[in-house]
């Protein structure tokens, strides 16, 4: 059976130095560096309870700079059309992003990050643990991606999702 609606609430907010699309790493591995703070919420403080144990983490957010969606988008590392689903576009049915960053440490209701390739402002959905036995896979294809694996580092985010 198909949901007719979800609703999330925001456990917190991410803040960047970004405080526009243009110009935004399109990954963290194109944000070497770049730092930021995750400010959980009050009510949710406790949820952080041993985060301080890991190195990364994956933050699941909410594109909310994102207007409307299309099936068919032009990504940043490429000038063919592909199926939103087989890119990381930020307008999407459903406009939730991740991004793994590196945690430098966690005071009380913040978690200081790197890698950071998220708008200042951006409503924060979720947070889990980056666990390398879990979370890395060996990758056997990447699709149209390959061959730009060192694009994402050099290119950054334009109007044309905005």
């Amino acid at each position: 059976m198909r949901e007719k609606e979800l609703i999330y609430k925001p456990i917190g907010i991410i803040h960047s130095q970004f405080t526009s699309v243009v110009g935004v790493p399109i990954q963290p591995s194109g944000a070497e560096g770049i730092g930021g703070v995750v400010e959980v919420f009050d009510e949710f403080y406790d949820g952080l309870k041993s985060l301080d144990g890991f190195s990364h983490i994956i933050l699941i957010y909410h594109f909310h700079l994102a207007n409307g969606f299309q099936l068919e988008v032009i990504p940043f590392l490429d000038k063919k059309s592909h199926g939103v689903f087989a890119t990381r576009a930020p307008n999407r049915p459903n406009s939730i992003g991740m991004s793994v960053v590196k945690v430098k440490k966690v005071e009380q209701n913040r978690i200081y990050i790197e890698n950071v390739d998220i708008i200042d402002g951006t409503p924060l959905l979720d947070i889990k643990p980056y666990a390398s036995f879990f979370d890395n896979v060996v990758n056997e294809k990447n699709g149209w991606l390959s061959g730009n694996e060192t694009l994402s580092k050099k290119i950054k985010s334009d109007e044309r999702f905005k």
